[in-house]
């Protein structure tokens, strides 16, 4: 009672003649496919190989410019330390001047409002300066009409 429908539900199994002759069409399309498909991967080996190459030679190029980028940074922080030693001297050398120059005035100043202020003493101290300054005869100073 295993098998008591008269239908099969299987087909029976198609004789080999049959199989050969259906895939014949079917093979010169995978043929066609496996070909496609090689020239496919080699090409995708090609494309990898030549993106390789390109970051290869991209890292180089970063690599070089960051070197010389380096190197400039260097020559200009070298630079910059130089002007900053050179300003800071001549900054320094300006300011020295500037108290010479202010310690000149002072002293001018308080020589004028000390001579101004002294009175005769101020006028006896200029008098010793300018005689000081001035060329010395060879009458010791005296007047030749005396």
């Amino acid at each position: 009672m295993e098998n008591s429908d008269p239908t099969p539900s299987v087909p029976p199994p198609a004789p080999l003649s049959e199989k050969k002759e259906n895939s014949t069409p079917i093979n010169p399309k995978f043929a066609e496919l496996a070909e496609s498909r090689q020239e496919l991967l080699s090409r995708i080996q090609n494309l990898k190989q030549d993106l390789q190459n390109w970051r290869m030679k991209l890292d180089t190029q970063v690599k070089v410019y960051r070197d010389e980028l380096s190197e400039l940074k260097k020559s200009l922080n070298t630079e910059v330390d130089q002007l900053r030693t050179e300003f800071q001297e001549l900054r320094t050398t300006l300011q020295q001047q500037q108290e010479d120059v202010t310690a000149s005035l002072r002293n001018l100043g308080l020589q004028d409002e000390l001579g101004e202020t002294k009175g005769a003493e101020g006028v006896d101290n200029k008098e010793e300066e300018v005689a000081r300054d001035l060329p010395k005869d060879d009458n010791n100073g005296k007047d030749t009409n005396e």
